[in-house]
């Protein structure tokens, strides 16, 4: 069985339902771009699927970036004057300011509060927030906890640790037929965030289980990797491989209720591009198509103009649009099985059409050959069941020259991708047709 027939195989509402529950498996972790949350992240994903992990030192200049160093935390609070915690990270790994110094000392509520960072607009959401590249600390909290702080001294504790050591960037790939590949990429840099984060992880992850288990035409490559340096650093330490990358997704977002929107790659017209539109398009549901812009996720970085690679962004609700977007109403609830299962199932079309897209050549290129007698008209009690059927043959005979793929039939003809590409399959098996 290869890719193109493993659809048929899936019972996709059971997957999403084991998407969800992947994604609870990994909510609890507290990642960031470094340190040991994201390495046992990419341990849990080791037990699915068999990637290989590499570690890049600290101080390890990667283009006009340089990695910076471990974080790593224990545990964080505050403590009002009775003792009680106040703010605490067990509580939600959200509470810190990813990548905060290590704090131990009593202040007053307004030097305290020049650490705090809520949301007055939902004052029941904890925010999201870092300070990768500033040596800085705080506390997240939502507006009403901080509405109900008293004036006194606080016992503030962040016991986190910033030092020399590595960022852990998670790797898979798959051999193909060709050397020629598809790359497939998520963030996991995020701590308990559901749909930004973990829902591309989770659909990277059981795309790669799945895509493992079947013959390949592509060779497949799989980044679990912090998002911006991540994808920096792995250009810069594999610049000589990307010549082989031919197509390319960026995944993220992909769990909550909205419509499937893509983000062309920096190009506009690749065979990516084309494609994503092509499945989006006939769904039979609505989608957005948006052209490439300069932010977002890490299409940025594959895209800069020193790449320029075929790599484009897919999500439902792109980052930023919804409100739950980097706070702690990103959570388990706000994501949907049901979504997750859609959202895999689109995605695994688009894989399909892209191992399928391939050109012909007519091997009987001067007039029609004669269907009839090769059993392939109707009229004959043969193969074809109708009229689309038979349609199907001539296109695929006549666009066969060697400069069409099934893709580009498909788009003139209003054909299904998947029809054509069975009639070419017949059309192999009668001598009619070779791969160009």
């Amino acid at each position: 069985m290869d890719i193109s027939n493993l659809k048929k195989e899936l019972e996709f509402q059971k997957i999403g339902r084991e998407l969800h529950a992947f994604i609870g498996e990994l909510y609890p972790l507290c990642r960031s771009i470094t340190g040991n949350g994201l390495r046992r992240t990419l341990k849990v994903i080791q037990g699915h699927i068999p990637i290989t992990l590499h570690e890049v030192p600290t101080g390890t200049q990667v283009f006009d970036w340089t990695v910076p160093k471990e974080w790593n935390i224990r545990d964080a609070y505050v403590k009002n004057d009775q003792g009680r915690r106040v703010i605490d990270f067990n509580a939600s790994n959200l509470h810190v300011l990813n990548y905060s110094i290590p704090v131990q000392e009593t202040i007053t509520l307004e030097a305290l509060k020049t650490h705090l960072y809520s949301l007055p607009e939902h004052p029941d959401w904890i925010p999201y927030r870092t300070s990768y590249y500033k040596e800085n600390w705080g506390f997240c909290l939502s507006h009403n906890e901080l509405l109900k702080l008293d004036e006194g001294e606080y016992e503030v504790c962040i016991d986190s640790s910033l030092q020399n050591g590595s960022m852990t960037l998670g790797e898979l790939y798959l051999p193909g037929e060709m050397e020629d590949e598809v790359l497939l990429s998520c963030h996991t840099c995020h701590p308990s965030l559901c749909n930004d984060n973990l829902s591309g992880v989770a659909i990277a992850v059981f795309l790669a289980k799945y895509i493992h288990s079947v013959a390949r035409r592509y060779s497949w490559r799989f980044l679990f990797i912090p998002g911006t340096i991540g994808s920096i650093a792995w250009l810069a330490l594999n610049e000589e491989r990307t010549e082989k990358i031919k197509h390319g997704l960026i995944l993220a977002c992909l769990g909550d209720s909205g419509e499937m929107t893509y983000k062309r790659s920096r190009r506009g017209n690749a065979e990516i591009d084309r494609i994503v539109e092509y499945v989006l398009r006939t769904s039979g549901n609505p989608y957005e198509i948006e052209d490439f812009s300069p932010y977002g996720y890490d299409e940025r970085q594959f895209c800069s103009p020193g790449f320029n690679l075929p790599v484009g962004c897919l999500s439902r609700t792109p980052h930023g649009r919804f409100p739950e977007y980097h706070t702690s109403a990103d959570n388990l609830e706000f994501i949907k099985a049901s979504k997750l299962e859609d959202s895999f199932s689109k995605i695994l079309s688009i894989l399909s059409a892209l191992e399928s897209n391939r050109t012909y050549k007519n091997l009987n290129a001067k007039c029609e050959p004669q269907l009839g007698k090769r059993g392939l008209y109707r009229t004959t009690g043969g193969r074809v069941a109708s009229p689309e059927d038979e349609m199907a043959l001539l296109w695929i005979l006549n666009f066969s020259d060697g400069q069409h793929s099934i893709l580009d039939i498909a788009e003139r003809s209003c054909l299904d991708f998947n029809l054509l590409k069975k009639s070419a399959d017949i059309l192999i098996e009668h001598g009619l047709l070779a791969e160009e």
